[in-house]
């Protein structure tokens, strides 16, 4: 069993962020310990006025009291953040957190656009963290923010032209940030009259692109599922192409059949009925 310090929102209805992350990291044998950076009411994609509370000033003291009474973080996984400010403090944990492997879901934004709360200071910023980074998780306008660049919607591509795309941002990414593993998500294309969503992979120097269908329409907190998924097949020793496509394959399974239920899009994915395949695995 691993201990992950996840430093991420509680959002309290919605299915992401800590409320997702918890179950399915320990639904893969790991302890979480929660640093929560910000209390929200609900999340931000498809609701509005919803409270927000940023708790910036109790993430260092809560982290120091932790390291005080005898906790050990085997992972160090950040991602969204209430406030610049918090990302000074999210490097101080990393600096402080030499031997745990360092994962950021470097949250900010999706479809070109940053999240509600989101500043420009803190998309600006968000390189620092990925510049400590063993693994990063962006998705495809979470790639381009990083790269300073214009967002591309890739929905026309063909699946080898978002290939080569992906493979572009993923090898500039590595580059730019000199993090070893990159799990770039989001990557839209479409070919013969079907729609793709795909996940393009670079570890060290092998690329992988990993190609879904679109069934339905895309949910809030699957980015977050995903990335824990990865993060506990990771601590579970396997390669990181094989836990992507693992955290791949099943969020496809959760978009489908949350789908086929009907479930309203804000509410998120029907992770519950499905946690118990991860603790088969």
């Amino acid at each position: 069993m691993k201990n992950i310090l996840a430093i991420h929102d509680l959002s309290c209805f919605g299915r992401c962020s800590l409320t997702v992350i918890i179950p399915t990291l320990s639904a893969m044998s790991h302890q979480v310990t929660p640093l929560p950076s910000a209390l929200l009411s609900t999340h931000t994609g498809g609701f509005t006025d919803m409270t927000f509370i940023d708790l910036t000033a109790q993430m260092k003291p809560g982290f120091e009291h932790m390291r005080s009474s005898g906790a050990h973080f085997d992972a160090v996984y950040s991602g969204f953040l209430g406030s610049s400010e918090q990302i000074d403090t999210v490097s101080y944990i990393i600096k402080e957190s030499p031997d745990a492997l360092i994962f950021v879901d470097p949250v900010m934004g999706d479809d070109g656009k940053l999240y509600q709360t989101y500043t420009t200071e803190m998309k600006n910023r968000m390189s620092e963290l990925c510049s400590l980074a063993s693994v990063i998780t962006p998705n495809l306008t979470e790639a381009v923010f990083l790269l300073d660049e214009n967002y591309v919607d890739t929905a026309s591509m063909s699946i080898e032209q978002a290939r080569e795309f992906a493979n572009d941002l993923c090898i500039r990414l590595k580059k730019k940030y000199g993090c070893r593993h990159i799990a770039l998500t989001g990557v839209e294309a479409s070919e013969n009259g079907e729609s793709y969503v795909n996940t393009a992979v670079l570890s060290d120097n092998d690329f992988d692109f990993i190609v879904n269908k679109h069934v339905g329409t895309g949910y809030p907190g699957t980015g977050d599922i995903f990335a824990s998924v990865l993060l506990g097949e990771m601590l579970n020793g396997k390669g990181f192409a094989e836990c992507a496509e693992r955290a791949s394959r099943y969020i496809a399974k959760l978009v489908s059949y949350t789908f086929e239920e009907k479930t309203p899009v804000r509410n998120g994915v029907s992770l519950e009925n499905h946690l118990k395949e991860l603790i088969q695995e």
